[in-house]
């Protein structure tokens, strides 16, 4: 049995490592957020059993804000708070995700995505530049306009601490487009991750939800800065010493039972 109980954590200690090792290849992964095991004892067959190892119980991520870094894109964006960027899949699959990476562009037909070339989402605004919904179901895909109505050419567009999307045109006029949803789900651990600091919503994830950034728990948007990866690398590196120490103990103990079954063996012959 001491045999099984052992494996279980080497497997336990290598599922660790693996983690780590993932959070420090991510160190530099603009908006990507650190992932944690958390293991639990077996439940013995028995009040007489020792016990019988460990399992996996589950890998989160922990959504706490990443450091921020200065740059010098207007399009750079980051959330300071609660809450993450809103994107579609639009060419392909449709799908929609949600992103703490906010390295935006625009495309040669002059809609705003991110990275990965996911559509941004914007809410509507009126006039003043108020939303007037803030549902997911009201988001859109932003197309910048060419020119305004009276065919003044698109100078330059801004993006404020609210999300707001204001278009600059050559005579000095300008126009709200809408607002950069940022939206909040109740329980972040329950999204799928998809890669590319990315995620998908599912039924776990609980209820999204979207105000004005900076209202309702929402964070404010910040144009000219990037959120880094959430990894503090010195946590990580005494991590991956803690789980290197705990594998070489469970191979030890098999090392031991090893030798012990060995001398019941010989002694017997």
């Amino acid at each position: 049995m001491s045999f099984y109980t052992s494996l279980s954590g080497l497997k336990a200690a290598q599922t660790d490592l693996s983690v780590t090792a993932n959070n420090i290849a991510n160190v530099g992964s603009m908006g990507f957020k650190r992932s944690r095991a958390e293991f639990g004892d077996i439940k013995p067959p028995s009040s007489t059993t020792a016990g019988i190892g460990t399992r996996l119980k589950s890998i989160t991520q922990q959504f706490t804000q990443g450091n921020f870094e200065a740059s010098s894109r207007e399009l750079d964006l980051a959330i300071n708070g609660a809450g993450f960027f809103v994107t579609r899949n639009q060419a392909t699959s449709g799908d929609t995700y949600l992103t703490r990476s906010g390295s935006l562009a625009i495309t040669s037909d002059r809609y705003l995505v991110d990275s990965n070339r996911d559509y941004v989402q914007v809410l509507p605004v009126d006039a003043s530049g108020n939303l007037t919904a803030t549902d997911l179901a009201s988001a859109t895909s932003l197309q910048l306009p060419a020119a305004s109505a009276t065919g003044s050419a698109l100078s330059s567009i801004d993006i404020g601490k609210t999300g707001l999307v204001t278009a600059t045109f050559a005579d000095g006029t300008t126009e709200p487009l809408g607002a950069v949803m940022v939206a909040n789900v109740t329980n972040p651990e329950g999204l799928a991750q998809q890669g590319n600091a990315r995620w998908s919503i599912t039924g776990e994830a609980g209820t999204v939800t979207s105000a004005t950034p900076g209202t309702s728990g929402i964070g404010t948007v910040e144009s000219g800065v990037l959120e880094r990866a959430n990894v503090d690398i010195t946590e990580e590196l005494v991590g991956l010493i803690t789980a290197q120490r705990n594998f070489q103990a469970n191979a030890k103990a098999i090392e031991t039972a090893n030798a012990i079954t060995q001398t019941v063996t010989n002694m017997r012959t």
